[in-house]
């Protein structure tokens, strides 16, 4: 079986950076993503981060030795820092920093209340219960206040760190998208049908003729 990694060899969607692809604003956009590290943070306090750290690498767990990791948590935290918002607030939660403020301390005094730890210190299958437990409304400790725990799962954590993920050069690579394509724009739009400059799948039997097509898109 394909490991993600492989489903499209040698494309790296940052070969498209100097060409009719992507336009100045782009790059400029893309470079502010790329200037994030996975440990940066400016809004949370450190046990804050290292809670959101480890609710990260069980939303969006990555492969292990990525060298080119992204950084989904401090991505989070550089929109918090920055003050962009969604533009509306769900109904039943805070603003968004205090939401996350409020929600990632509650999640560390239910793990500390049920396992005597950190919550990034507990093994993947105790964050998984929590976090299961958590969207599900269930956990109802005083450190939630007045906030459902399921409204915090689903309405910020799971939007904000997959939407996140999915805006990193890196994630693009892993599923072959060729990101903001302006001015150029996307022509071919119908079922398997991709502009030249698209990355290319490798189908079983076809990995070598995939490797060497991704090696020109980026042109």
């Amino acid at each position: 079986m394909q490991s993600r990694k492989d489903l499209f060899p040698s494309y790296d969607v940052l070969a498209k950076r100097d060409t009719p692809s992507w336009n100045p604003k782009t790059r400029s956009v893309i470079d502010e993503r790329l200037a994030i590290t996975p440990r940066t943070h400016r809004f949370l306090d450190a046990a804050e981060f290292a809670t959101l750290l480890a609710v990260a690498g069980r939303i969006v767990p990555q492969p292990a030795g990525r060298t080119d990791p992204v950084p989904a948590a401090a991505m989070v935290d550089h929109k918090l820092a920055s003050g962009e918002h969604d533009g509306y607030r769900q109904a039943g939660l805070p603003e968004q920093g205090t939401a996350w403020r409020l929600g990632l301390k509650a999640l560390d005094a239910e793990a500390r209340a049920a396992f005597g730890a950190a919550f990034g210190e507990l093994g993947a299958w105790a964050q998984d219960m929590l976090l299961k437990t958590c969207e599900d409304g269930a956990l109802r400790g005083p450190a939630w206040a007045d906030m459902p725990s399921d409204l915090f799962f689903k309405k910020r954590i799971i939007p904000d760190l997959v939407k996140a993920y999915y805006a990193h050069p890196t994630a693009w690579n892993e599923i072959g998208w060729g990101g903001p394509a302006s001015p150029r724009g996307y022509v071919r739009m119908d079922f398997d049908r991709r502009d030249p400059w698209e990355a290319t799948e490798a189908k079983p039997g076809r990995e070598e003729e995939a490797y060497q097509e991704n090696l020109r898109v980026g042109r």
